[in-house]
């Protein structure tokens, strides 16, 4: 057992600060990430997603490997994954008629958590027995209707392969880990919610190793024609993040895992998380949806109050930011009136979304990839589809924030990632190098 301080005596011996976690007592219990894999729009593997986020590559398309265009409220273009189909299933323990009827989501999952690992330098063999846990976010499973309802395999396979549960209880069972091992739900921002719950456990010694993972695929036509309806999708299929233009986002898929470990335990560390932390927007008279720059604000303002990190530190920010008309004004007011207001220089700001478009509960740990990518270069990976401030946004255009549109330099060592869930489930989280 890690030689965590007694958490009354820590909150008595730091009079000055309010902590809502007990933190450890050495630097070798500091939480990192030392494993990371994925499967990316267009991209095979996480060194493609790399190589075309600094080459401004888009990694959104117009083809029709999901659907045919059949319906003109349905924008063409979308981030889509390879290889859907392919799956060791004899490697990982699967029954051949299981792994005929499982979500695509889970078959991916155990892969690319299984890459985590190894590219932490860690045998998966040694994990079996330990308190790893599992914590995945997810939302809909666009394929639970084919198994469920129109097809019924003999045996219950369907219940097994496509249940959300199995999405994280699934790798546990594959990998034999022994430690918590849910999946959360909180919309966009679920993949960060599974961080926060991770970094939860890690602190109070429930685990000595997580799998945090995000996984999102668009296989049926009627739930973008759902989103579409509701006003959140840009009808030309471009994700425009703080730009004049902007008008919604393009929904996209992503798998992707991080391994996290104790620092003193890792073989090597892409970065470390300094702090996490949620909450929720509440009722809002504008309706469930509509983003609250208020309890935005408010996560940012206790975030900072809680730790030992000035704004002034930070390097850069990767902001939630996916396009719609009324969550970038929010945000980035947010972000001015905590962030920027205790600065003497702009603040860097940038958004994956531009890139890979929207990957709602997986958009999470694809902007913490992109942090890691930015320690392990020392340079910010840029945004695309940038041409115009959006005026409405007075940060943007008086210069306290400047979008990030050319690979730049990372000058200072922490970065801070925002997830906002469209039901108002907010998260922020710091990590360093």
């Amino acid at each position: 057992m890690p030689n965590y301080k007694d958490k009354v005596n820590f909150q008595n011996g730091n009079k000055d600060k309010k902590f809502s976690r007990v933190y450890p007592a050495t630097d070798g219990d500091d939480v990192v990430i030392s494993g990371m894999a994925g499967k990316f729009p267009n991209c095979h593997n996480i060194d493609e997603y790399e190589y075309k986020l600094y080459n401004k590559i888009d990694m959104i398309d117009d083809d029709e490997r999901r659907w045919r265009h059949f319906h003109p409220e349905i924008p063409k273009r979308s981030g889509k994954l390879y290889d859907l189909e392919k799956f060791d299933a004899t490697f990982f323990g699967v029954h051949f008629k299981q792994s005929h009827t499982m979500d695509p989501q889970t078959r991916m999952l155990i892969e690319i958590a299984y890459e985590a690992v190894i590219d932490a330098g860690v045998n998966p063999k040694s994990l079996r027995g330990t308190r790893t846990g599992v914590y995945i976010g997810a939302c809909v499973s666009e394929s639970e209707k084919t198994w469920f309802y129109e097809k019924v395999s003999s045996g219950g396979f369907g219940i097994t392969g496509c249940s959300r549960a199995m999405l994280p209880n699934r790798i546990s069972y594959s990998l034999g880990l022994e430690g918590p091992s849910f999946l959360l739900d909180t919309a966009c921002s679920s993949s960060m919610y599974a961080l926060d719950n991770a970094f939860t456990a890690f602190r109070n010694g429930e685990i000595d190793a997580a799998i945090v993972g995000g996984s999102n695929l668009c296989l049926h036509p009627f739930v973008t024609l759902q989103f579409a309806r509701l006003g959140v999708l840009a009808t030309d299929g471009y994700c425009r993040p703080f730009d004049q233009h902007a008008s919604g986002y393009t929904r996209s898929e992503t798998i992707s895992c991080l391994f996290l470990q104790r620092k003193r335990d890792a073989n090597r560390v892409y970065a470390s998380i300094v702090y996490s932390k949620t909450n929720c927007d509440g009722y809002k008279p504008e309706g469930i949806t509509y983003p609250s720059g208020k309890l935005q604000e408010k996560l940012l303002r206790e975030f900072y109050q809680e730790i030992d990190v000035c704004p002034e530190q930070l390097g850069y920010l990767e902001a939630h930011s996916t396009g719609t008309r009324a969550g970038d004004p929010e945000e980035c007011r947010a972000i001015d009136n905590v962030l920027c207001s205790q600065r003497s220089t702009p603040l860097l700001v940038g958004s994956v979304k531009s890139n890979i478009g929207h990957a709602e509960p997986a958009s999470g740990v694809s902007s913490l990839a992109k942090a890691c990518f930015a320690f392990e270069t020392g340079k910010i990976a840029p945004n695309i589809n940038f041409t115009e401030i959006k005026s409405e946004i007075s940060a943007l255009a008086e210069g306290r924030l400047i979008v990030v549109k050319d690979t730049t330099n990372l000058e200072k060592p922490y970065i801070g990632v925002s997830s906002f869930g469209f039901g108002g489930a907010n998260a922020h989280a710091l990590l360093k190098a």
